[in-house]
């Protein structure tokens, strides 16, 4: 046995696989925040510093798992909100979890409605110059700044660093709304977040504006609570939607068995809950041993454990 004074303990959690990706446990984490909750977040955050938002559904989710850029854009996130009461179901009945829903477009709504101020320094990117002109007359603002990139701009080196620069010319910023779709969205506040320019907080909130201006309907407040949104937004765009909903979504039953989802309390205390889903796991001991003198080495030895319980993973 290692003399107890040159050795550390460890007891460790793997999963067994043969080195691919598609049979690894990808993690995932989320912020656990309802509505009244983030929006007291938000409303303090400030302009001293900068930080974006990104509310996943069940096409960011997939979207999560098939692309590692997409994975970095979230781990850059500083607030990861659910916003799928779909997915709230499903977590709550396949994996025993309870997860609080911020969706995007109510979490904007409330923004605007109740946080924002007439002289607060706003930037909206995407959304026609006729939903900003609604939107500064509805909200009474007097610093709304607006841009619509082209279609198709995030292609366009040139378009992509004009967006970047319209916000960053009207930084500090208290609310900079980035509506360009996903990806497109994520890119955008991730690139603003290494270029260190930007202060203030963005949101990625999708088709947000659409839904405040009239452009597009919301389902009726049960079926939001419900999980069945999605079947509304079918029913008035099922061209546009169908592939999404009815061929790519449903492939997400298939990946909760490859994601770890992890819940943290509060982003502050960088406290998290994790409950693994159902995948085998095989529990070992670690034993290193470091030598004495200059040129010594260390040692890991591994050895097979008590199969590992889920209550014991945190």
């Amino acid at each position: 046995m290692a003399d107890k004074h040159n050795s550390v303990y460890i007891r460790a959690a793997f999963r067994p696989g043969d080195g691919r990706n598609n049979n690894m446990s990808l993690h995932f984490e989320l912020d656990d925040y309802d509505l009244d909750g983030f929006l007291t977040v938000a409303s303090t955050f400030g302009a001293d510093r900068y930080g974006y938002v990104v509310t996943p559904n069940v096409d960011h989710l997939i979207r999560y798992h098939d692309d590692p850029k997409v994975q970095e854009h979230y781990a850059n996130a500083s607030y990861v909100l659910l916003d799928s009461q779909f997915l709230s179901h499903i977590f709550r009945a396949a994996m025993g979890m309870r997860i609080r829903v911020c969706t995007g477009s109510d979490l904007t709504a409330r923004l605007f409605s109740q946080v924002i101020a007439p002289a607060d320094s706003i930037v909206l990117i995407g959304g026609s110059e006729e939903q900003a002109r609604l939107l500064a007359q509805t909200y009474g603002l007097k610093s709304l700044h607006h841009y619509n990139p082209p279609m198709g701009f995030i292609r366009d080196p040139q378009e992509v660093e004009a967006c970047l620069r319209f916000a960053e010319a009207h930084s500090p910023f208290r609310f900079c709304f980035i509506a360009v779709g996903a990806p497109q969205q994520e890119i955008l506040a991730q690139m603003l977040k290494k270029r260190r320019v930007a202060q203030g907080l963005a949101l990625c909130i999708g088709a947000s504006i659409d839904f405040m201006t009239g452009k597009e309907r919301r389902a009726p407040v049960w079926m939001q609570r419900s999980g069945f949104e999605w079947t509304y937004r079918l029913a008035l765009s099922p061209r546009r939607l169908a592939r999404r909903y009815l061929v790519r979504g449903p492939r997400v039953f298939m990946l909760l068995r490859r994601i770890d989802v992890a819940v943290r309390s509060g982003r502050d205390s960088r406290r998290t809950d994790t409950i693994p889903v159902t995948v085998p796991i095989q529990q070992y001991e670690l034993t290193v041993v470091r030598g004495a003198g200059p040129d010594a080495t260390t040692q890991v030895k591994a050895e097979p454990a008590a199969p590992l319980q889920a209550a014991d993973v945190r």
